[in-house]
């Protein structure tokens, strides 16, 4: 099991959920092997519970009251997490104290504090990279459901809004600390860097709920996502280099950019021309799942290929997506997914709720006060930045151009990961890094019902062409004048 546990902690410190402790060893040591078993178990599976719980409760009261499920998951974490009720809590967000249910496990057991802190890390890190396998079937499960050509015809909007939605907001807020809260370069560069990002998994989750993932709208956002989440990789690595010396590696940035673009075209034609191959391969197999686990290796091994690259695995698995969508299983596929998704993505939604400290709203709080005013501009770039990108849309006749807009506005994970890493460089202050908190906490749990309300606002209003052909054909009823 020490095998096992350190397994653990070299795949977290791979996806980058939670650093390495070199304390491991000797607090794992101190703790027989047929002690950590069983509890690690007994924690991961408390904690699945938990999660499990909060997310069907928290989706069945905002599907009830007409907020998008997703929603009601964040909330969930929320409660259950670092906020709240400390059910599902981390070490970088609990510290040594670890969590409720850890208690529960102590209870249960004779482990000392040492060996439970270490079944802790344990557990947290197996829930962690859960929640990671459930952004990367989720993205996957998107790319089955998106339209590989319509994303390509689609492709020069998509390029501008994500393109508009990095450049605006990161210039608007970068000069905007310096030049109104006299915040030092380094650190207003990290805060308007993370105003770059967009939570693809989030806008995607809703997009599938109100049934838009296809339309022309969910095409664009989803391409515009892709290509934000490729251009906020090479943001964050510009930045964080900035930080460690003080100058950029226009080397390294040139390097991860090409990575990027040979990935991304590079996986989809590779994988089209392969495609007859994977479809003949599986109609050969004659042993339970062979659609999907066959599938399923090849979204790992291209979310393996973009992760080894610095790119984010999501971006492989949603590439995987796309190809698979073009074989003629993939309605088949889409089928069996459902039941994998359904199991990991909520891990996902609820660990990023719970990973999130809203006690840096309170006002009352003094020390929160200065983060709170930041926060404010923050919030107010973060909104408009990603809102204009819809009007920049050309060539698109009768387009909700503001649904677009809406769609980039989450940062969600993404923007705490610019937070994470701008506080583990010392380049944030304690109230800037408070303020990009609050950015993320308020655009990741506003977009979602923002959005369902402007694609229903959009869908009672009649398209431009049939407004005009009714305004331009006579009632049969109304008396005409001479």
């Amino acid at each position: 099991m020490v095998d096992a546990l350190s397994c653990f902690s070299f795949i977290g410190n791979f996806f980058g959920v939670l650093p390495y402790n070199a304390a491991w060893p000797s607090l794992i040591a101190e703790a027989t092997e047929a002690e950590i078993e069983p509890l690690v178990l007994a924690g991961v599976l408390l904690s699945l519970i938990t999660v499990y719980l909060a997310a069907k409760v928290g989706g069945e009261l905002c599907a009830r009251v007409n907020l998008p499920p997703v929603l009601g998951e964040l909330l969930g974490g929320v409660i259950v997490g670092v906020s709240a009720l400390h059910l599902i809590v981390f070490p970088e967000g609990a510290g040594e104290t670890g969590s409720m249910l850890m208690e529960l496990v102590k209870s249960t057991s004779s482990m000392d504090s040492e060996g439970l802190l270490a079944v802790f890390r344990g557990e947290s890190e197996v829930v962690s990279i859960l929640a990671e396998l459930g952004v990367i079937i989720l993205l996957f499960e998107i790319g089955l459901e998106s339209d590989l050509k319509e994303l390509i015809r689609v492709g020069p909007q998509a390029a501008i809004v994500a393109v508009i939605g990095v450049v605006l907001p990161f210039a608007l807020g970068t000069t905007g600390l310096i030049a109104l809260f006299n915040i030092a370069t380094i650190p207003a560069v990290f805060a308007g860097a993370a105003l770059t990002a967009t939570s693809i998994g989030i806008t995607a989750k809703v997009l599938a709920e109100i049934q838009k993932l296809s339309s022309k709208e969910g095409q664009i956002i989803i391409g515009a996502a892709v290509l934000d989440d490729v251009l906020g990789i090479i943001v964050l690595a510009v930045v964080a280099s900035l930080a460690k010396t003080g100058e950029i590696q226009v080397q390294n940035v040139v390097i991860l950019i090409v990575s990027a673009a040979a990935f991304l075209v590079g996986a989809i034609f590779v994988g089209r021309l392969l495609s007859p191959l994977f479809v003949g391969l599986v109609d050969q197999m004659q042993t339970r799942g062979e659609l999907i686990i066959t599938s399923l290796i090849f979204a790992f091994v291209l979310s393996y290929i973009a992760a080894t690259i610095q790119l984010e695995a999501i971006l492989g698995a949603f590439a995987a997506g796309l190809i698979l969508a073009e074989t003629p299983k993939h309605k088949e596929l889409e089928e069996q997914i459902i039941p994998i998704a359904d199991m990991l993505v909520p891990i996902f939604f609820v660990t990023v709720g719970a990973r999130t400290d809203v006690s840096v709203l309170n006002p009352l709080n003094p020390d929160n006060r200065e983060g709170l005013i930041i926060a404010s501009f923050l919030v107010l770039v973060a909104i408009i930045g990603k809102v204009v990108t819809g009007f920049a849309i050309f060539g698109q006749p009768g387009i909700n151009r503001l649904a677009i807009g809406v769609g980039m506005i989450p940062r969600g994970e993404v923007g705490l990961v610019f937070a994470g890493v701008g506080s583990a460089s010392g380049a944030l202050s304690e109230s800037l890094e408070a303020a990009i908190i609050v950015m993320v906490i308020l655009t990741t749990f506003v977009a979602p019902p923002l959005l369902r309300i402007v694609f229903k606002d959009s869908d009672s209003i009649p398209p431009d062409d049939e407004v005009q052909v009714v305004a331009s054909t006579p009632s049969e009823e109304q008396p005409t004048t001479s």
